[in-house]
């Protein structure tokens, strides 16, 4: 199976409306191995492996969020990340360097 990794930045209102557990489900109905977090910046940043037929359809299922607003919407197919599911990862860790 061919798998791929993709970086994805989500700008517009998307903190603080329920938006990483949106895409979390998203990616765990898929089947997609990764992660989101809300950035500094006031965007979110998701990291995607999977399928890349799968991956497509992910990204296109973001915009269903409800309550967040996407503005812009950035995709790049990073090199290949391992993940072993997909995970919320709450700023706070990520400045206490979890």
């Amino acid at each position: 199976m061919i798998v791929k990794t993709i970086e994805v930045i989500i700008s517009g209102r998307v903190q603080k409306v329920g938006f990483r557990a949106c895409v979390r489900k998203l990616a765990c109905d898929l089947k997609i191995k990764g992660t989101v977090i809300n950035m500094p910046n006031g965007k979110v940043r998701v990291f995607a492996s999977g399928d890349p037929m799968i991956l497509e359809k992910f990204v296109s299922m973001i915009y269903s969020c409800p309550r967040a607003v996407i503005r812009e919407m950035q995709t790049e197919e990073v090199p290949l990340k391992e993940f072993s599911d997909f995970s919320i990862i709450k700023a706070d860790e990520v400045s206490k360097g979890l």
